[in-house]
């Protein structure tokens, strides 16, 4: 079966998001609000997040009081133990957003940029207990049905297609043009997303987390994509995420089957995103690890860790919420407060890392992936991106360097994120042989392409409404002449 090709996803503004002027457009913000609390957001946090954690660890110990969008208060837990403490005892601080005082107070504005991240939604994230134990199981048991073998394939798939484009240019922007593409395609193929969907998904979800304007509109253009995923895989199930979910016995309903699928898909995307760009940076910065993988010292994976620990991919997790009144860290939580989890943090707490210079290949006891019953499920399947797809790039393109002075690359920041915003490299130009998949991938688009032309009949748009049958997608409307889909898809990226 086969599903209509979408529109190229162009982020609009909608007038139900934040607004310009609003606390999510920080200009002109300044660095302390009410009762001289640091604010995790304006130009200062973005500018300096490491610097901000280290003056309110200094200023506060392991837990600090700190101001959110809007000045909401909340307590950003800095101390590696007392994010462990947080993260283990569910009963005392737990995900269920609903605590949150601000919330019982009717403090929350409708157009609050917080609320992407903190309102709650009917899924194993935000849910403690029975029914946290029921989602997530369903969440490990399809995730857990992917071997390390398959992912490759597909890492190596869209890995060789990507540097196809590039490579005969000599030059590439590893950001754009790399790591923010490789994820989200792998990842539409373990949801069973139709291929077409990859590059504007991409799009639609570096919007959606950078919390712009447009993200309420790009938020609706990826339900849509996973609810029409959903009825493809409900009427042609296949050997992948969502039709794992459907078939699940935990018996999730269509709605909790899209909010697991959504979270998945941008919290993959967003945090392997980070990975891959923050290892790619230290592979082509810095002498020891170079040093290190020509001597066959360690390995690509062990070198993450050192990456998961030094630059994690999330900066800080909203957030736990506390059930009673409690003590942490030597501060009085009230029931109701709102706890940030520091993982940036919490990796450099000197309690735990005295000498930051000091390496920590192979050790795993970081913050990035979280611990407890929240533990990112997810995590194994990220890395292996992640090191899969950097290892088929350095294999592609082995002389790569990088292009620029390492003092001129630059980061942007945003209150639960940062990100590196290019990483520019040259190399010798060659041409990249395509991958077999995707070779057979063009001839199945192309063998398609021509049975319409042949006059073969055109699959309706739908069943009959009124023969109570299910609607079903359009077919897409392939181009006449024969290109294959990547050939299609590569056009969109070099716009």
């Amino acid at each position: 079966m086969t599903t209509p090709f979408p529109e190229p996803f162009v982020p609009t503004y909608t007038a139900a998001a934040p607004p310009p002027g609003c606390p999510a457009h920080a200009g002109g913000v300044g660095p302390t609000g009410p009762g001289g609390l640091r604010r995790l957001y304006g130009p200062e946090a973005e500018t300096d997040p490491a610097g901000l954690y280290e003056k309110l660890r200094a200023e506060h110990g392991e837990v600090a009081p700190v101001l959110l969008h809007g000045d909401h208060r909340a307590w950003l837990v800095l101390g590696h133990g007392a994010n462990i403490t947080v993260m283990r005892t569910p009963s005392l601080f737990s995900r269920d957003s609903r605590l949150w005082s601000a919330f019982r107070n009717a403090e929350v504005p409708a157009d609050s940029p917080l609320l992407p991240v903190v309102a709650w939604q009917p899924i194993c994230v935000f849910a403690d207990g029975e029914e946290h134990r029921r989602l997530r199981g369903a969440l490990l048991d399809g995730l857990n049905g992917f071997d390390r073998r398959g992912i490759r394939r597909h890492v190596r798939r869209f890995t060789t297609d990507l540097v196809q484009v590039v490579g005969p240019t000599g030059e590439a922007e590893l950001i754009s043009q790399f790591a923010e593409h490789l994820p989200m395609l792998v990842m539409t193929k373990l949801l069973g997303m139709p291929d077409e969907y990859g590059p504007q998904l991409v799009t639609a979800a570096r919007d959606l987390m950078k919390g712009t304007e447009t993200a309420i509109a790009s938020n609706e253009y990826v339900v849509a994509g996973l609810r029409r995923t959903i009825a493809i895989r409900r009427d042609s199930p296949g050997d992948d995420l969502t039709s794992r979910l459907l078939a699940h016995p935990a018996g999730l309903t269509e709605d909790e089957v899209m909010e697991h699928l959504r979270v998945v898909l941008l919290a993959a995307n967003e945090t392997t995103v980070n990975l891959i760009a923050d290892s790619l940076k230290m592979v082509l910065t810095d002498p020891r690890f170079r040093a290190h993988l020509s001597g066959g010292q360690m390995t690509l994976g062990e070198a993450l860790d050192q990456v998961l620990w030094d630059s994690p991919p999330m900066s800080l997790v909203a957030g736990r919420w506390a059930t009673a009144d409690t003590e942490l860290g030597g501060q009085l939580i009230q029931a109701g407060d709102l706890l940030l989890l520091g993982l940036a943090a919490g990796n450099v707490d000197p309690v735990v890392r005295p000498d930051l210079a000091a390496p920590l290949y192979g050790n795993r006891s970081h913050l990035s992936f979280g611990a407890g019953p929240h533990e990112c499920p997810g995590q194994d399947i990220g890395r292996h991106v992640a090191e899969a797809g950097i290892d088929i790039l350095l294999t592609l393109l082995p002389d790569v360097r990088l292009a620029v002075p390492e003092e001129e690359l630059s980061w942007s920041s945003a209150w639960i994120s940062r990100h590196l915003t290019a990483l520019p490299v040259e190399f010798t130009a060659r041409d990249i042989e395509p991958d077999p998949v995707s070779v057979a991938e063009a001839e199945r688009a192309a063998n398609e392409a021509a049975e319409r032309e042949s006059g073969a009949p055109a699959v309706p748009a739908t069943r009959s409404a009124e023969a109570g049958g299910t609607p079903e997608p359009v077919a897409p409307a392939v181009p006449a002449q024969r290109r294959g889909w990547w050939d299609v898809l590569t056009g969109l990226f070099r716009r």
